[in-house]
């Protein structure tokens, strides 16, 4: 055997020794430090390779990463018997009474700022005499698509990457497609025979890139109001309404032309970045302003697609972007946090 030989085994020995006789956790992690630490000795062991002659290195290293891994197999030991001897004493003692342990600290939930916006929303709506209704998120074609007055063969369907279902179904691409539920409904419910007026929250699915502004989940609030004689002022007071209510003071906004089949004309509502106050950052793509709600007037065909005579019925629609909103209202930056379900971020709300 030769001389590095005998030192790395006595090495080995005498840390095994000195571990087994370890009193109690403390020391234990003392012995821990004074062999594996950055200046430990077993550590130093393996630094000394380099400084070897080239036929000594490899069985010296592999010699000494033994060590390594018998002083570590012995820490992991030793510190699992003085734990449970520890546990032993504490259950032997006669005083010992579970009983009287402080009670773990009970942790509240809190309700998810998604649900919480969205009550306001309904309760806003619901102020100004409007429904609140609610639609499957697995949808039919006709509904999502072709009674919105978007064709297979339009070029509109290129816009919505869609998660098609086995049976032909689908996962809804917006909640328009209530539009289209809640006037076939009034041929059966009276509350929503025209004229009308509600509103129908919830989740939308899109098969698209993410990023601090779009994800592939996310919730949205369509409205919807059918009268004989509508208007795009009474849209935009609405909106405004909302979104004073919601944010707690008035916000700017802006009304440009925009194209959706289902309604015409069309317009994007923009609001002024709550986030960088209009200076431009990656929520609005450094323009200061961040699309929120597409609305316009409901498109006569999707009028005569609801049951509903266009010359006869008018309408207005809207659908915010619910999460976007959120992110307006909490100052979040990236909307991905908000469907993370990381619990250190629900716990700000």
């Amino acid at each position: 055997m030769a001389d590095w030989q005998a030192d790395l085994a006595a090495t080995e020995r005498r840390w095994l020794d000195d571990i087994a006789a370890a009193a109690d956790l403390t020391a234990l992690r003392a012995l821990e430090v004074a062999a594996l630490g950055k200046s430990g000795e077993v550590t130093g062991l393996l630094r000394q390779v380099g400084g070897l002659p080239p036929e000594a290195r490899k069985p010296f290293g592999a010699a000494a990463a033994a060590v390594k891994v018998a002083v570590e197999a012995a820490l992991a030991a030793r510190q699992t018997a003085l734990e449970d001897a520890e546990v032993a004493a504490e259950l032997a003692d006669s005083d010992f009474d579970p009983a009287r342990s402080p009670p773990q600290p009970r942790r509240r939930g809190r309700v998810h700022p998604l649900a919480q916006v969205q009550a306001e929303i309904e309760q806003v709506f619901a102020s100004m005499g409007f429904a609140v209704l609610d639609y499957p998120e697995v949808e039919s074609e006709f509904n999502n698509f072709e009674a919105l007055n978007i064709p297979g063969w339009h070029p509109a369907r290129e816009m919505q990457d869609t998660f098609w279902l086995g049976d032909g179904n689908l996962l809804r691409t917006h909640t328009s497609s209530g539009q289209v539920r809640s006037m076939h409904a009034g041929l059966r419910i009276p509350a929503l025979q025209p004229p009308f007026r509600a509103v129908f929250p919830g989740k939308v699915f899109r098969y698209e890139a993410t990023d601090a502004s779009h994800e592939h989940t996310f919730h949205q609030v369509e409205g919807l109001l059918i009268d004989r004689h509508v208007s795009v002022g009474h849209l935009l007071d609405s909106m405004r309404t909302l979104l004073s209510a919601i944010l707690g003071r008035e916000v700017e906004v802006r009304l440009r032309p925009g194209y959706f089949p289902f309604v015409e004309p069309g317009f994007e509502l923009d609001i002024a970045c709550q986030l960088c106050g209009g200076k431009g950052c990656s929520a609005c793509k450094q323009s200061g302003w961040l699309e929120l709600l597409p609305c316009g007037l409901v498109h006569p065909q999707v009028l005569r697609a609801g049951g509903l005579d266009p010359a006869e019925w008018q309408g207005w629609a809207f659908g915010l972007g619910l999460s976007r909103l959120v992110m307006m209202r909490y100052g979040i930056a990236d909307v991905r946090q908000i469907l993370s379900g990381d619990l250190r971020f629900l716990a700000q709300f």
